[in-house]
Order: C-alpha cells, then sequence, then structure tokens
C-alpha cells in the first residue's frame, strides 16, 4: 500500500480524521491529505519534540499554522487541542503520523485510528 493510501484510506477515510500527513523521522513529508501542509519549522518542532517534551509541554506546537496547546507528549505520542478540535501525532521506527480531527470527534476516537495505525506499521517494521 503507497503511503498516500496510509492517509487517504485509514486515517481521513476512517470519518474521524479531517486532515492528515505521514513523515519521514529523518525529514520529508511522505504523504498528505489535500490541501494539508506543515512548513519545514512545523516538521522540525514536532521531530524534536519526541526527544524534548518538555518543549512542547511549555509552548505548544503549530501543524498548519494552527497553534495546539499540548495535552501530553512522550517519546511515542504527542496529543493536542485547539478549542474543540485536537491533533493527535504519533511516531513509529520509521515514520510520524500527523492527524488532525474536528468537532464533533471526540480525542478518543481520533486517538484509536491514529495509534492503531501506528501499531500497525510498527508491527511490520516501519
Amino acid at each position: 500500500m503507497s503511503w498516500q493510501a496510509y492517509v487517504d484510506t485509514n486515517l481521513v477515510g476512517s470519518g474521524k480524521i479531517a486532515k492528515a500527513s505521514i513523515l519521514g523521522r529523518a525529514g520529508g513529508v511522505w504523504a498528505s491529505s489535500a490541501g494539508y501542509s506543515l512548513s519545514h519549522d512545523e516538521q522540525k518542532a514536532i521531530l524534536s519534540g519526541f526527544s524534548n517534551p518538555a518543549q512542547l509541554q511549555a509552548s505548544g506546537f503549530r501543524l498548519g499554522g494552527q497553534k495546539f496547546f499540548t495535552l501530553q507528549a512522550n517519546e511515542r505520542s504527542i496529543y493536542g487541542k485547539k478549542a474543540a478540535d485536537g491533533a493527535v501525532v504519533v511516531q513509529t521506527k520509521q515514520a510520524v503520523l500527523v492527524a488532525e480531527y474536528v468537532s464533533p470527534t471526540q480525542a478518543g476516537e481520533a486517538t484509536t485510528v491514529v495509534e492503531g495505525l501506528a501499531d500497525y506499521l510498527i508491527s511490520v517494521g516501519y
């Protein structure tokens, strides 16, 4: 399956994710939903946030130009909130899944989708 298919089918296609992107841990965008763009600085901040979660906790993070407050950050996952909407960012062995959800989708629904895909990619070596 192509990386774009994971975005289109598994993430956005779930009906729980509004927009998503898959980044390489070494840098670069592997796939993205239509019209969703993360700046180089946004990508860099997310990637460094896994090794320095305290920085994300203190300052939050941006995705697609929108500011998110960090709810939780650790070496695997970053969860953010913006009003009634939110973001789930999960790192696998080689990739980083970035997903945004909008109300009425709840955090738990979006988290299940993104974390589930991350678990699958880890199980197949990615």
